[in-house]
C-alpha cells in the first residue's frame, strides 16, 4: 500500500516538522472555510463542517442589495457562516456559526461545534443551547456575546466570527 503524503514526509528537525504542520493546518482551514461559505456562493458538497442553512441557502436577493444600497442596513440578506477561535485551557478551539440576516437583524443562528477534547465539546453544546435567546432579533452590528450558558470562553470565538461574517455580508 502507497504511503500517504504525510506519512512519506517525517523531517527530522523541529522547523521542518513544524513546515509541515503548518501546511496541513492552513489546508485544513482553507477546506472548513470554503464549506461555510456565504449564500450564493459554491460550498464544498463533501463538507462535514458546512451546516445545512449554508449550503442551501438561497442567492442574496436584488431587494436584498436594494434595500442595502438605500441605507437601510449596510448587510445584505441572507446566510453566511464563518469559524471563529479562542483558546481555552485545552489549546486553540474553533465553533462555527451561521447567521442568518434580514435588513441587518439576526433572523436564525447556528453552531457547527468543532471540539477537540470531551471538555471543550460539553462547553460548545451549552454554548449552542443558549445562543439561540441571545442573538435572535439583534441587529448584527450589537452583537458581542460574553459568557452563555456556562461556557465563557466560547462567546470569544462566536465574536470572531461574527466579525468575518460582518465583512462577508457588506
Amino acid at each position: 500500500m502507497p504511503a500517504s503524503p504525510v506519512s512519506a514526509v517525517r523531517p527530522t528537525s523541529f522547523p521542518a516538522r513544524k513546515a509541515v504542520l503548518t501546511t496541513l493546518a492552513g489546508a485544513s482551514l482553507v477546506g472548513a472555510v470554503a464549506g461555510c461559505a456565504p449564500s450564493g456562493a459554491a460550498a464544498a458538497p463533501d463538507s462535514t463542517t458546512s451546516p445545512a442553512a449554508c449550503a442551501s441557502a438561497p442567492t442574496a436577493s436584488a431587494g436584498a442589495a436594494a434595500s442595502s444600497a438605500a441605507g437601510a442596513s449596510p448587510y445584505r440578506d441572507g446566510t453566511f457562516c464563518a469559524d471563529g477561535h479562542y483558546v481555552s485551557p485545552n489549546g486553540p478551539e474553533t465553533i462555527g456559526v451561521a447567521l442568518t440576516l434580514k435588513s441587518g437583524v439576526v433572523t436564525d443562528v447556528q453552531i457547527i461545534e468543532h471540539p477537540t477534547s470531551a471538555n471543550t465539546r460539553l462547553y460548545q453544546k451549552h454554548f449552542a443551547s443558549g445562543i439561540k435567546d441571545l442573538v435572535v432579533g439583534k441587529k448584527l452590528d450589537s452583537l458581542n456575546v460574553g459568557v452563555v450558558s456556562g461556557s465563557s470562553l466560547t462567546g470569544q470565538g462566536f465574536n470572531d466570527a461574527v466579525t468575518v461574517i460582518k465583512r462577508e455580508a457588506s
